[in-house]
C-alpha cells in the first residue's frame, strides 16, 4: 500500500493551496497602483542555500556572539547580571503576555496588581513613598523626575531656580537630561578621596539651585558618606535631591535613600532587579518621590480602592504622560517576580555579595594595578595601568583587547572622566569566586605582558572573527554594507 495515496499536487481548488495563476493575481493586486518604475524587473539575486547551510549559517552567527551565559561581563555602571530563566518563562505565559492595553480594568485585575505590588515593593526598598513605573530606562527616569521637580517649582512660585548641581564624575545622562528639562548645569568638583566636595557645593549653592543630582554610591565605587550632610545643606538652600539610583544594587535591602534626605530617584531595574539589559530591547526605569513630589507624577497611576485595582487619570498636577500605555509590563512583571522571589533577606543578600565581590576581585588585582582610591569600595571599583605600564605606550584599550583575546568581555574603559585611562569594573553579586580568580589572573597575566612583551597587547585580538581595527578610520569611515570593498 503506498504511503501517499492521494498524489501530492497543488492544485488551485484544494484548500490551503495556490496555482501559479492564483499567486500572480495576488501579485497583480497587490502592486496596483505603484509606478512601473519602482517595480523589480527581476526576481532578487537570493542566494540558493539547503536548510542545512541556513541552520548552520545562523547557528555560527550565535556563537560569535557574547552573552551573559556564555562568559563574565563586568561592566562598571551597567551591570550585566545574569537574569533568571524562570522570570522569562513566567513573562511569557500568555495570560501576561497576551494582554491588551486597552482591555478593560476589570479584565486585567491580575496585571494591574502586580504593577500595584510592584510599586508598595520599590518605595519600601527606597523610602519614598510615591512611584510611577512608566519610564522606559534609567535616562528616561532621570528626564521623568526632573520634569516633576519642574512642576513643583513652577506651581510654588520658584521660576528663578534653574540650576542643577551635578558632580564631575556623574553619569554622562544626567546632565543631558538637566538640558532637557531646561536646566542649567553646574559641575560640582570630586574631592582627594573619590567622593563629592562639599566645600565646593556649598559655593555654588545659592537662590537659583532647582536641585542636586547625585549617584550614590558614586561611579567611582564609593559610598558619599556625607549624603545626609549633603541632603541638608541641598534642603537648606531651597533646592531638591535626585539620586541617580543606577547603582542602588550595592545598598538595596541596607540603605534606603529616602532616609538620607533624598527627594527622588530613578532605578535601573536591570541592574537591581535583575531584568534584561543590552540589545536595544525594551527597558524599565521607575522613579520614586516623597509624597509632596507625588502629585505631579505621570499619569495613569494605579490605584487600589473597594473595588479592586484600577488606572487613575485624574490627576490634575500631573505632568502627563510620560510614554505610551502603562511602561513595560513583562519586564515589570520580570522585576516583580525577582523581588517576590528574593523577599527583603534575599534583597539585602544581593547587595552584600555585590559589595563582596567586587572588594575581592579588588585586592585580588591591586598589586598589579593602581587603584586611585584603594580602600573598601561598594558594588564596583576604577583602577587603571600603572606608571611603567604607561611607559611601554600602553593604554588601557590595549588591555580591553587582549582581555577579548583571553575570552573576557572587557569592562568599562575610560569612565569615570575623573580618572585618566580608567577601566571600571563591576563583578555583581551573580559571579562565582572561581570566576573572580580566572578574570584576577587574566588582568594579571595581561599587566605582566605589558611589561615584557607589549607588543602581545597592541596586537590584540588575534583570534577573533574580527581582528585589530582602526578604531579613529571606524569612526569617520564606517564601512556599513555587506562585503564592502
Amino acid at each position: 500500500m503506498s504511503l501517499f495515496p492521494e498524489p501530492l499536487l497543488f492544485e488551485a481548488s484544494r484548500p490551503g493551496r495556490r496555482c501559479t495563476r492564483t499567486a500572480g493575481a495576488e501579485r497583480a493586486r497587490a502592486t496596483e497602483g505603484l509606478p512601473a518604475s519602482e517595480l523589480r524587473q527581476r526576481p532578487p539575486a537570493l542566494p540558493e542555500l539547503g536548510e542545512l547551510d541556513l541552520v548552520r549559517h545562523y547557528t555560527r552567527l550565535s556563537q560569535k556572539n557574547y552573552a551573559i551565559t556564555t562568559n563574565f561581563y563586568p561592566l562598571g555602571s551597567c551591570t550585566m547580571k545574569y537574569n533568571p530563566v524562570v522570570h522569562e518563562k513566567l513573562a511569557a505565559l500568555e495570560s501576561f503576555a497576551g494582554l491588551h492595553p486597552l482591555q478593560d480594568d476589570g479584565e486585567v485585575q491580575g496585571a494591574l496588581g502586580v504593577l500595584f505590588e510592584l510599586q508598595q515593593i520599590l518605595a519600601a526598598c527606597t523610602g519614598l513613598p510615591e512611584v510611577t513605573l512608566h519610564p522606559s530606562a534609567g535616562a528616561h527616569g532621570e528626564l521623568t523626575a526632573l520634569m516633576v521637580l519642574r512642576a513643583w517649582l513652577d506651581e510654588t512660585g520658584q521660576t528663578q531656580r534653574r540650576t542643577i548641581l551635578i558632580p564631575d564624575s556623574a553619569h554622562g545622562t544626567n546632565p543631558a537630561s538637566c538640558t532637557l528639562a531646561g536646566f542649567r548645569v553646574v559641575s560640582i568638583k570630586t574631592s582627594d578621596t573619590g567622593l563629592l566636595d562639599v566645600p565646593d557645593l556649598r559655593e555654588h549653592l545659592g537662590p537659583d539651585t532647582a536641585g542636586l543630582m547625585i549617584t550614590n554610591p558614586n561611579t567611582l565605587g564609593l559610598f558619599e558618606e556625607k549624603i545626609a550632610e549633603i541632603c541638608r545643606e541641598v534642603h537648606a538652600a531651597g533646592g531638591k535631591v535626585y539620586m541617580d539610583g543606577a547603582n542602588f544594587n550595592a545598598i538595596v535591602g541596607i540603605a534606603r535613600p529616602g532616609d538620607f534626605g533624598v527627594d527622588m530617584m530613578h532605578l535601573n531595574l536591570h541592574k537591581t532587579f535583575s531584568t534584561p539589559h543590552g540589545g536595544g530591547g525594551p527597558g524599565a526605569g521607575p522613579i520614586c518621590v516623597t509624597a509632596e513630589l507625588g502629585k505631579y507624577l505621570p499619569v495613569p497611576r494605579v490605584v487600589e480602592d473597594e473595588d479592586g485595582y484600577r488606572l487613575d487619570h485624574d490627576r490634575p498636577h500631573s505632568i502627563g504622560r510620560v510614554r505610551a500605555w502603562h511602561g513595560n509590563f513583562l519586564v515589570l512583571l520580570r522585576a516583580y517576580c525577582y523581588a517576590k522571589r528574593l523577599g527583603a533577606e534575599g534583597l539585602r543578600r544581593v547587595a552584600e555579595n555585590a559589595v563582596l565581590n567586587a572588594n575581592y576581585l579588588r585586592v585580588k588585582v591591586h598589586q598589579k594595578w593602581r587603584v586611585p582610591y584603594d580602600r573598601i569600595c561598594m558594588h564596583e571599583f576604577v583602577a587603571r595601568p600603572k606608571s611603567e605600564v604607561k611607559d611601554q605606550g600602553i593604554r588601557t584599550l590595549d588591555v580591553a583587547k587582549r582581555l577579548i583575546e583571553l575570552g573576557f568581555h572587557p569592562p568599562t574603559i575610560y569612565f569615570p572622566l575623573v580618572v585618566p585611562e580608567a577601566l571600571m569594573i563591576e563583578p555583581t553579586e551573580t559571579e562565582s569566586k572561581e570566576t573572580l580568580d580566572s578574570f584576577a589572573g587574566a588582568l594579571n597575566q595581561i599587566a605582566d605582558e605589558a611589561l615584557q612583551s607589549p607588543e602581545i597587547l597592541t596586537g590584540a585580538p588575534r583570534n577573533t572573527p574580527v581582528q585589530r581595527v582602526d578604531e579613529a578610520r571606524a569612526v569617520k569611515d564606517p564601512q556599513l554594507c555587506y562585503r564592502c570593498s
